[in-house]
């Protein structure tokens, strides 16, 4: 007789949410179904869909890349943006694997919105095709593009924040070590929704939830593989492709951080939230209770997902107002 295996339950009402999504998601993704996810997901994120009726342009550049090759970003400014404000870089999720700058774009375009940043979302190239370092070396060039060109975006240099998602929530984090490391563009704050940062698979939350859920085990394993091969789980893993292997977290700004009770990333967020305050760094931790991975995106309309979006622009209120006050 096989074991009942404990775990934090759903929130009732993501339940049925998950209940209502089994039929069009897989609960496990394998290699094989990267080129279908690809579509799917291209389909479904574009620049118009992400900004509605909302009184904000959106550009896209070029830009050199990792190894000189060429990527693209997009730039969302409000209609009306004529004086330099703080900048939003943001990093998009999928796994590594899937995705692209226009994936939960909705966010970053309410942000600029509401307060007249200037967000900036970059193309970094994918794994497998392209494996670590790609992904967060892409990053990194944007974030320095995006420094670069302050003045002509319309953007304070020294009030940059850097946010992203899932895999692009591990990306930003790998990018603000590179910022410290490489004494590179001044990053104000950092905020991680659920972010992926370790590849060792050794927590209690990885394995409590295999096969069910959004993005569980086996999907993290698949993701994690693509990006590093048979480095997965070694000691040849980077902390900029993991940041949870980062013994050393000084110096890093001020942090958001965020995930659900009842998903995979949640004990390797909450250690690295940790991490940051044995280092001395200031950073707000959320753990959703009942919440799946990405359910905002997922149950837009749910009380959870009410209380989760609520908190991040609280927080990325405060500090923006408090850098106001000090300029």
């Amino acid at each position: 007789m096989t074991a009942t295996i404990a775990r934090p339950p759903y929130d009732p009402e993501l339940a049925q949410t998950l209940n209502a999504l089994k039929e069009m998601l897989p609960v496990t993704v394998t290699a094989d179904m990267i080129p279908a996810l690809r579509t799917m997901t291209a389909g479904r994120s574009t620049a118009e869909l992400a900004i509605g009726d909302r009184p904000i342009e959106h550009q896209t550049m070029v830009i050199d890349g990792f190894d000189g090759a060429e990527i693209e970003v997009s730039v969302l400014r409000r209609r009306d943006h004529t004086t330099a404000t703080a900048g939003v870089y943001y990093v998009h999720g999928g796994g590594m694997i899937f995705g692209n700058r226009f994936t939960d774009l909705g966010q970053l375009a309410g942000w600029v919105d509401e307060f007249d940043v200037v967000g900036v979302s970059v193309e970094y190239r994918l794994a497998p095709e392209f494996p670590d370092p790609y992904p967060v070396e892409d990053s990194y060039a944007g974030l320095t593009w995006m420094a670069a060109h302050a003045d002509e975006l319309g953007i304070d240099p020294d009030r940059i924040i850097v946010a992203g998602a899932s895999a692009g929530g591990g990306i930003a984090a790998g990018t603000v070590l590179l910022a410290r490391d490489r004494q590179g563009p001044s990053v104000l704050g950092q905020m991680l929704f659920y972010p992926m940062l370790d590849d060792r698979d050794t927590t209690t939350s990885t394995h409590q939830y295999e096969g069910i859920g959004i993005w569980d085990r086996g999907s993290n394993l698949t993701g994690w593989t693509a990006l590093l091969g048979e480095r997965r789980g070694t000691d040849e893993v980077s902390i900029y492709a993991a940041p949870a292997r980062a013994e050393h977290l000084g110096g890093l700004p001020v942090t958001y951080l965020d995930c659900g009770s009842a998903e995979v990333f949640r004990d390797e967020d909450v250690a690295y939230a940790s991490a940051l305050w044995a280092a001395g760094v200031q950073a707000e931790l959320h753990v959703w209770p009942g919440g799946f991975h990405t359910f905002d995106t997922m149950a837009p309309n749910a009380a959870l997902t009410t209380r989760m979006l609520d908190a991040r622009i609280t927080w990325l209120r405060r500090l923006l107002n408090t850098t106001e006050e000090m300029a």
